[in-house]
C-alpha cells in the first residue's frame, strides 16, 4: 500500500497558511485575553543553512505555540535575523561580494528551510539587524546607555596583526599568530567603548532567584559575575611618595604572610616602578606577554614566569619592605590588576615562591596530618601579630577594622565581572552614534539616527586599528547638528551582541517608527513566557540581555525588569552512531575494543588501528556491540559533534524530501528529552513516517469512520489520552506526549469502527506535532480549515474512572489472592468478596481475626492469629 501522500499534503498547507495569514498576531489584540510569548533564540544565517539540529528547538516552540492557540491564548510566536558578523565580512574579503549580498542569501535560504517544517512563524514581524529600521533603535539604546553614564571610552587592549593590518578576535589568534597566515600578533591598547554592566553585577545576580531557568546556567551566570567579599588593600610603594598598590584579596586576614607584590605584566603603574637596572628585562618580558592570550596565561602554562622590577612596597601590617614582581599569571582584567602574594596559603604563589626563591610563610596553622604545600582551609591565625589565635572568619574582621582604621585599605565586595568591551573594528556591524567635536565624543539626536554603513567597494583592513570605516573619509567627515561645527564620525562599530540584546522587544512593535515598543504593547506581551536555545548562549547572550533591559526597565521604556520567565537549553543533536573496528597493525587481527587504552592493545603492547565499518557488520550483545561475523570482538560504538571536516552533518533538506515534514517533526521531538544530547538517526524517521502512515490509514482509509456513539472504552481512552499528552506539553515532555498518541493509535487501530467525535480529537492532539498531515485529516472529517485555532479537547475526568478495580489481598502482610472489584464497591462489599476467595479462607481458617484493614483501591490486609 502507498505512504500518505506527504509532499501534496504539505505543499498545500504550507501555501495556505501563507496566503491565509493563519498566524499572524495582529496589532489591535484583544488584551484582556491571556497572552503567551514563546521565543527561539535568534538565529544566525550563515551560508551552510540548517542542520537537523538546528530545528529542535524550533520545533519544541512551535509545538507550544500551536498549543497555547487551540488553548485560548493570544501568541507571540516571531522569527528574524541576527545577521551582522565576522564571517560574512571574511567572505567579502576573498571574494569581493559585499556582505549585505551574502547576508540576504542566507536569510533567504534559512527562511525557505523553516518554511519548508511548516513552523507557526508571523511572517509579518520577522526582523533582521541588518535593517536600518532595526538598528535605528539599537543606536538609540546606545545613546541612553551613553546619557545615564553607562558608556565610555577607555584604551583596551586587542589583538593587532601588523601584517595584516587589522584587529582580530580571539578566536582569530591561535598561539600568538593570525589564523589567517600564521602571521604574529601583539595585544595593543587602541581606544575602544565600553558598557559599564559591572554597575549592574548585584542587580543580575539577584535577579536570578525569581527566574525560572535551569539551575546550572543560574550557577554560570553566578560563577561569571563572581561576587566575592572582602578588602582593597593599599600597599605604600618604596621611593615613590603617595604611590600605592591597590590590591584587592578575599583573604586579607593572610596580609602577615605577604612577603611580595605581583603586577600584571600590562598594569598602569608597571612604568613607574621598574628601576633602569631592570627595564630592558621587563620590557622583553612584557612583549613576551602580549603575545600570549589569557587563557595561555593562566590555566594553560604550566612554569610560572616573572620580572622582578627593582622596586619594593611595604607591607601595612608587618611594615616591612616586599618586593615588586611583574608575572604573567595575573590579569590586568581581573580584580586591580595586582595580588599580594601570601605563598603560605595559595598555590600559585607557592609556586611562583618555589620558581624564584621567594619568603614563604604561613598564616593559618594547617590540620597536624596536613601534607602539602599551600595550605587554603580553615584554622586559627599564625605568624599573625594580633591576630595570632583567631580563625579566619574572625580575623578577617579584625582585620579590615584594622586596615580602615590605619587608613591602609577598606570593605570592599568585589565582581570578577569587567565591563563589557563593545567596540569593533569592523565593516559589517551597527555604526555607533557618535561623532567626535575637537576631540570631545557626543551622541547624534534622535532625529539624526539612524547612522547608516557607507558604501564600501572595498573591505580590505584599513592598516591602523581604527577600522575599515576610517577609509570611507566622505562618509567620515560630518558637522555636529547641534552647533553645525565640524565633526568626525565614530570609526568603530558595535558588536553582533548589540542587535540581540533587545531583539525580542522589536518582535512586539516592529513597524513603530516613532517609539522603540508601545508601551502598552511591551506591557502586555513581556516578559517572554517560554525561551529555548542553546547553551552555548548560557553566560554572555543571555546576561548582555539582561543588562541591557534592566536599563530600559531604570529609563522607563519597559515594565519587567527581567526578559526572560522561562528557559530551556535544547540538547545537541549528534551525528549518526559511528562503528569502529580495531585490529592489530601489524597482523590485522581483530582486537576487542575493551582491551584498547590508548591506541594500544593491552594484551600484547602492540599499536591497533580502527576502521569505521558499517551497521550492518555488526549487532547487539547485551549492552555492547560486536561484530556479526565474530561476536567475540566488541567494536567502539559513538556518535560525534556534526561538523563538515567529519562527514557527519545530516541536512534537513534530504529528510524532509524523503520522509516529509511533519516525520522529521515528531522524530526530533521522540528521540528523547529535550534537554538531552542524543545521536540522530535516519532508521528512527523511518519509525515517526510508518507511525503517520498508521494514522493516515486510521482516518482516511477502510471507511472506519463512522457518527457511531463512542463507547465507554474507547472514550476512557480518549481522555486518557487527552490527559497525557496535553500534561505532557505544559512539562516540556514531548517525547512521551508522542508516545501516548502511538499507544492510542495502537489500540483504536484494532476497533471495528473510529467514531467521528473521537477521530476529531485525536486530530487536533496530533496537530501541534504534525500539522499537515492534522490539517489534511481534519478536512477529510468534514471540518473547515483550519484548525489552528479550534478549541483543544476539553478533559472529562469521569472517563478516567476505572469501571473494576484489581487489588491484592494479604493475610498477615503475604499476598494470599488478587480480587476483582467495581470502582465504587464500599469496604463491606470488598472486605466480604476478600474473605470469600478459597485461599484467603484457607489462611484465616482456625485463626482469630484481630484487624481488617482496605486501603481503598489499593489494597486488603487481614491480621489473624
Amino acid at each position: 500500500m502507498a505512504g500518505y501522500p506527504f509532499k501534496e499534503i504539505e505543499r498545500k498547507w504550507q501555501a495556505f497558511w501563507e496566503a491565509d495569514k493563519t498566524f499572524r498576531t495582529p496589532a489591535d489584540i484583544d488584551l484582556s485575553r491571556p497572552k503567551y510569548y514563546v521565543l527561539d533564540m535568534f538565529p544566525y544565517p550563515s551560508g551552510a543553512g540548517l542542520h537537523v539540529g538546528h530545528p529542535e528547538g524550533y520545533t519544541a516552540t512551535d509545538i507550544v505555540a500551536r498549543y497555547r492557540r487551540m488553548k485560548g491564548f493570544n501568541v507571540l510566536h516571531p522569527i528574524g535575523w541576527d545577521a551582522f558578523g565576522l564571517p560574512a565580512e571574511q567572505y567579502a574579503l576573498k571574494t569581493g561580494t559585499h556582505p549585505r549580498v551574502t547576508t540576504e542569501k542566507n536569510v533567504s535560504r534559512f527562511r525557505n528551510q523553516l518554511k519548508s517544517l511548516g513552523f507557526s512563524y508571523d511572517w509579518d514581524r520577522e526582523i533582521s539587524t541588518t535593517d536600518p529600521g532595526y538598528y535605528r533603535w539599537t543606536q538609540w539604546i546606545f545613546c541612553k546607555l551613553f546619557e545615564r553614564g553607562l558608556a565610555y571610552e577607555a584604551a583596551m587592549p586587542v589583538w593587532w596583526c601588523p601584517e595584516l593590518g587589522t584587529t582580530l578576535a580571539n578566536e582569530e589568534v591561535v598561539d600568538g599568530l593570525s589564523d589567517i597566515g600564521g602571521h604574529p600578533c601583539e595585544k595593543r591598547n587602541v581606544r575602544q567603548w565600553v558598557l559599564k554592566i559591572t554597575e549592574y553585577a548585584e542587580r543580575l545576580l539577584t535577579g536570578l532567584d525569581v527566574v525560572d531557568w535551569p539551575e546550572s546556567t543560574k550557577r554560570m551566570q553566578r560563577n561569571w559575575i563572581g561576587r566575592s567579599e572582602g578588602a582593597d588593600i593599599h600597599f605604600p610603594v618604596v621611593g615613590l611618595p603617595g604611590e600605592t598598590i591597590r590590591v584587592f584579596t578575599t583573604r586579607p586576614d593572610t596580609i602577615f604572610g605577604a612577603t611580595y607584590l605581583v603586577l600584571a605584566p600590562d598594569h598602569p603603574l608597571v612604568g613607574h616602578v621598574v628601576t633602569p637596572g631592570q627595564r630592558e628585562a621587563l620590557h622583553a618580558y612584557c612583549s613576551q606577554a602580549a603575545r600570549k592570550s589569557e587563557l595561555e596565561r593562566t590555566s594553560l602554562q604550566k612554569e610560572k614566569t616573572g620580572v622582578f622590577t627593582g622596586s619594593y612596597a611595604v607591607n601595612p601590617a608587618t611594615n616591612e619592605r616586599i618586593p615588586i614582581w611583574i608575572a604573567d599569571y595575573v590579569l590586568v582584567s581581573y580584580g586591580t590588576g595586582a595580588i599580594m602574594a601570601v605563598p603560605g596559603q595559595d598555590e600559585r604563589d607557592w609556586e611562583f615562591a618555589e620558581a624564584f626563591d621567594l619568603p614563604i610563610l604561613r598564616t593559618v596553622r594547617p590540620p597536624e596530618d596536613f601534607g602539602g604545600k599551600a595550605y587554603t582551609g580553615d584554622g586559627p591565625a599564625i605568624n599573625s601579630g594580633f591576630l595570632d589565635g583567631f580563625h579566619v572568619a574572625d580575623a578577617k574582621e579584625r582585620i579590615i577594622d584594622y586596615l580602615e582604621r590605619e587608613g591602609f585599605g577598606e570593605r570592599k565586595v568585589n565582581y570578577k565581572l569587567r565591563d563589557w568591551l563593545f567596540s569593533r573594528q569592523r565593516y559589517w556591524g551597527e555604526p555607533l552614534p557618535v561623532i567626535f567635536c575637537d576631540g570631545e565624543a557626543k551622541v547624534l539626536p534622535e532625529d539624526h539616527l539612524p547612522v547608516t554603513l557607507p558604501e564600501l567597494e572595498e573591505f580590505k583592513p584599513s592598516g591602523s586599528p581604527q577600522g575599515p570605516l576610517a577609509l570611507a573619509e566622505h562618509w567620515l567627515q560630518t558637522t555636529d547638528p547641534e552647533t553645525g561645527r565640524l565633526a568626525r564620525r565614530e570609526t568603530n562599530t558595535m558588536p553582533q551582541w548589540a542587535g540581540s540584546c533587545w531583539y525580542f522587544l522589536r518582535y512586539i512593535d516592529p513597524l513603530n517608527s516613532a517609539q522603540l515598543v508601545d508601551p502598552e504593547l511591551e506591557k502586555y506581551w513581556m516578559p517572554v513566557d517560554l525561551y529555548i536555545g542553546g547553551a552555548e548562549h548560557a553566560v554572555l547572550h543571555l546576561l548582555y540581555a539582561r543588562f541591557w533591559h534592566m536599563v530600559l526597565y531604570d529609563a522607563g521604556v519597559v515594565a519587567s525588569p527581567e526578559p526572560f520567565k522561562k528557559l530551556i537549553h535544547q540538547g545537541m543533536i549528534l551525528g549518526e552512531m559511528e562503528y569502529t573496528a580495531y585490529s592489530d597493525s601489524e597482523s590485522g587481527v581483530h582486537v576487542s575494543a575493551e582491551c584498547i587504552h590508548g591506541g594500544i592493545d593491552s594484551t600484547t603492547g602492540r599499536a591497533v588501528s580502527g576502521q569505521r565499518i558499517d551497521e550492518s557488520a555488526v549487532i547487539k550483545d547485551g549492552d555492547h556491540f560486536v561484530l556479526r561475523d565474530a561476536p567475540d570482538i566488541r567494536v567502539e560504538v559513538r556518535a560525534h559533534k556534526m561538523s563538515k571536516s567529519r562527514g557527519n552533518v545530516i541536512n534537513p533538506d534530504d529528510i524532509i524530501e524523503a520522509y516529509g515534514a511533519d516525520a522529521f517533526r515528531l522524530y526530533e521531538m521522540f528521540m528523547g528529552p529535550l534537554e538531552h544530547v542524543k545521536p540522530w538517526s535516519t532508521r528512527g524517521v523511518e519509525g515517526t513516517y510508518r507511525f503517520l502512515n498508521r494514522v493516515w490509514r486510521l482516518v482516511v482509509e477502510n471507511d472506519r469512520v463512522c457518527d457511531a456513539e463512542p463507547s465507554r472504552s474507547q472514550l476512557r481512552l480518549l481522555h486518557r489520552t487527552i490527559e497525557r499528552v496535553t500534561g505532557d506539553i505544559e512539562q516540556l515532555h514531548l517525547n512521551t506526549a508522542i508516545a501516548a498518541l502511538m499507544e492510542f493509535v495502537n489500540t483504536a487501530k484494532g476497533w471495528d469502527t473510529l467514531p467521528k467525535s473521537i477521530a476529531e480529537r485525536f486530530v487536533l492532539l496530533l496537530s501541534p506535532f504534525a500539522p499537515h498531515i492534522a490539517e489534511s485529516l481534519w478536512e477529510h472529517l468534514g471540518n473547515t480549515p483550519s484548525l489552528a485555532y479550534t478549541a483543544w479537547p476539553e478533559l472529562d475526568r469521569e472517563y478516567l474512572k476505572e469501571e473494576d478495580l484489581q487489588i491484592a489481598v494479604q493475610v498477615n502482610g503475604r499476598v494470599r489472592a488478587t480480587i476483582t472489584i467495581p470502582a465504587e464497591a464500599d469496604r463491606s462489599a470488598v472486605l466480604q468478596k476478600a474473605k470469600g476467595e478459597y485461599n484467603v479462607a484457607r489462611f484465616l481458617r482456625g485463626k482469630s481475626l484481630r484487624r481488617e484493614i482496605y486501603v481503598p483501591g489499593r489494597i486488603v490486609n487481614f491480621v489473624a492469629v
